[in-house]
């Protein structure tokens, strides 16, 4: 996957703020008028289906709260108003197999005028949303919009920024564009990245915002990581790991060793915890405490953790046996509210530290410091960790067993010959292996989404039979309501899981979201 952004990355992007365990709505916008739309309609679908059954499945706060879907064919059609993704899945789903019923290519002209007015009517929609949710004390702040099309992403970002220059974009944190290419159309990686970026112009400055552009083949694998960011801890309000250093000093004069140097980072998961899978521990993992002294947690961050480096370690010299747990990425802080400068030495020290210890071959012992010293603790139990470097600027970091954890065990010697009569087989076994030159997760499934799917799907609900005496009189069955009311209104109320998404009629599925998303009909509940 390449990436780049418009305007420069030099400048700097500040996000809109929220709070650090709060993730961002987002408005996901497809270009349905491009060429090879049939299949790249059940990629992208399957995709999204994937990962939107993985966040329902997790345990704790919803990692995608709100989600809104167009599409544009040409025009823009709500197909999923904002709806809150967790306890919805069957509603989510109905949405997902709506887009896959989309007619293929060839039906509409391409252009991007209907994905413009998406962007434009999904951000009202949220503006509008924002406004009636926080009467009653729920907030979430900042949307994150993710157009996908196959048009070129240039004219695209061109457009977008002449139209989002009168538009209010406080809530907004981020605009991307993925150009969904197929593999015979990609350009060589060297040449992605030579393209230069476009100058800045005045007013996308004063807005503070970057339009991020990639580039993402047109398949379920690349597409479906392209949406697990959404599952990444975005928040950028605080650093989540002090890195605490023995100081170092050029000068003649040592610094004094209780002096620390303190490398602040963020930290990021690599996987996400099977324990917190619906029903996907079977009884033998369950989801570590954040409270636990033996717990350290990337999403959501619940507060600041303190490493301070002991010694350094051999990387041979290290047992795989006494290392568990979940792996941890660490790389440095993108917090907005340090200084500039401050965060600018602070990624190069990071650099600094990784190509040191990957020079030496040296990993790093570290002991985790108490977070609360107050006058219930104690006793105070430190949890130590080994960081290891990488080829790239990040770290990893994971539990190291200590005294109290280790168990006697006696391992044989291996013994140096063995009889032709017992070796000859094996040989012959491993002989008949296919090898593979390093290890790829992505060729391994485990039917997990299916799992998923079937655990999360809920039967409608069938109401039981009445006495003959208690039941209502019989009425005119009511007028299905059309898709220009249901696609903007009532967002606070979610919909029976088989309500449909479709139109009655042409005219009014090309209804825009850009009226209020409350009529008349639903002011009653929110009094």
């Amino acid at each position: 996957m390449n990436s780049r952004k418009f305007p420069s990355e030099a400048r700097r992007a500040f996000p809109a703020a929220k709070s650090p365990s709060q993730q961002p709505s987002h408005i996901l916008v497809v270009d349905a008028t491009c060429p090879g739309w049939a299949s790249t309609c059940s990629v992208v679908a399957e995709a999204l289906e994937n990962v939107l059954c993985l966040a329902c499945g997790l345990a704790g706060p919803c990692r995608v709260p709100l989600l809104s879907l167009y599409v544009v064919q040409p025009q823009q059609e709500c197909l999923l108003p904002f709806t809150q993704v967790k306890e919805n899945f069957a509603r989510v789903q109905a949405c997902i197999s709506e887009l896959r019923s989309l007619p293929a290519e060839g039906s509409f002209p391409q252009g991007v005028n209907g994905v413009l007015q998406a962007v434009q009517d999904g951000l009202q929609q949220f503006k509008q949303y924002s406004r009636h949710t926080a009467a009653g004390g729920s907030t979430n702040s900042s949307v994150e919009i993710t157009i996908l099309t196959s048009q070129p992403s240039r004219d695209m970002v061109k457009q977008l920024e002449k139209k989002l220059q009168d538009i209010d974009l406080v809530s907004l944190r981020r605009i991307q564009v993925i150009e969904v290419v197929k593999r015979d159309f990609l350009q060589p990686e060297d040449v992605e990245q030579c393209v230069p970026a476009e100058e800045p112009s005045s007013d996308m400055a004063i807005l503070g915002m970057d339009i991020e552009v990639q580039t993402v083949e047109d398949n379920v694998i690349s597409l479906e990581m392209l949406f697990k960011t959404w599952l990444h801890d975005h928040g950028t309000e605080r650093e989540q790991l002090h890195l605490l250093l023995p100081s170092g000093s050029f000068g003649h004069a040592a610094a004094p060793k209780n002096t620390l140097m303190c490398l602040k980072c963020d930290l990021q998961e690599r996987l996400l915890d099977p324990a917190l899978l619906l029903g996907t521990s079977d009884g033998l993992g369950r989801a570590a405490d954040a409270s636990s002294p033996w717990h350290v947690t990337a999403w959501p961050s619940p507060a600041l953790h303190k490493l301070r480096v002991l010694k350094a370690l051999k990387s041979e010299g290290v047992c795989e046996s006494v290392l568990y747990g979940l792996p941890f990425i660490i790389k440095p802080t993108s917090c907005w509210q340090l200084d500039w400068d401050e965060l600018e030495t602070n990624q190069h020290s990071f650099h600094a530290l990784c190509h040191s210890l990957l020079k030496r071959k040296w990993m790093l012992l570290a002991r985790q410091e108490p977070q609360n010293t107050g006058p219930n603790w104690n006793v105070v139990v430190h949890p130590y960790y080994v960081i290891v470097p990488s080829d790239s600027a990040t770290l990893l970091v994971k539990a190291v067993a200590i005294r109290e954890l280790l168990l006697p065990s006696a391992f044989p010697a291996l013994l140096a010959e063995h009889p032709e009569r017992v070796r000859g087989p094996i040989e012959s076994a491993l002989n008949n292996l296919e090898v593979e030159v390093a290890y790829n997760p992505l060729h391994l499934k485990s039917n997990l989404y299916k799992y998923l799917r079937s655990s999360l799907y809920k039967p409608p609900h069938r109401q039981q039979p009445q006495p003959r005496e208690q039941r209502p009189e019989r009425h005119q069955p009511r007028q299905p309501q059309s898709r220009a009311k249901a696609a903007v209104a009532p967002l606070l109320m979610a919909p029976s899981p088989l309500q449909t998404f479709r139109p009655a009629a042409a005219a009014a599925r090309r209804g825009s979201c850009e009226g209020s998303l409350l009529p008349k009909e639903y002011e009653e509940f929110l009094q």
